[in-house]
């Protein structure tokens, strides 16, 4: 192994030996939007989202593919917008959460009830996901429409918001193609 005379740190290299070449991300790393993620775990981007019982979408997010999903759960719940009910004042939170397994965190379970959000996660090793496959099949079908979208298979851009833009195009077309029967 050859030695750098330079005075960066050795962090900002790549590579073996005299033929190492800079990194394009440099001493930046750890970035969550899936562009480069720290070169741990996997590459790209996950989509993340919650709907209503009828399959709308509520709200979305983006990570990185290395993140874990529950790290997303409390953005999507405050980026739910104020929701129009029949009588009285706008609904500002969901009644109910459903939820896989992967969301059994106890400072998330604290978090929704905090907030008066009544919360059904399934427990890890206690209960199956089956009991919740009922209530799952509504997202993973929103999930599947999205899927749909040829432009949200393979991520051409760079920025990550220019990606939840798209994503947020995929999602209104759901709407209007949802309330427009």
């Amino acid at each position: 192994m050859s030695s750098s005379t330079s005075s960066e740190p050795a962090a900002s290299w790549t590579g073996r030996g005299a033929r190492s070449t800079r990194s394009v991300c440099g001493l930046q790393k750890g970035a969550t939007d899936g562009t480069e993620s720290d070169r741990r775990g996997k590459m790209g981007s996950k989509i993340h989202l919650i709907t209503d019982r009828n399959g709308l979408p509520l709200s979305l997010g983006i990570s990185g593919a290395n993140m874990h999903d529950s790290q997303g759960l409390e953005p999507l719940v405050r980026g739910i917008p104020p929701i129009r009910s029949r009588r009285g004042p706008r609904r500002r939170r969901p009644g109910k959460l459903h939820a896989d397994k992967g969301y059994d965190y106890d400072h998330l379970r604290r978090w929704l009830r905090k907030r008066g959000i009544r919360h059904r996660i399934a427990r890890k090793g206690l209960e199956s996901s089956q009991g919740l496959g009922r209530h799952r099949w509504v997202v993973e079908r929103t999930v599947s429409w999205l899927a749909g979208c040829r432009r949200l298979h393979r991520r051409y851009e760079r920025k990550p918001e220019h990606f939840l833009a798209f994503v947020g195009i995929a999602a209104t077309l759901i709407c209007h193609r949802r309330l427009t029967k």
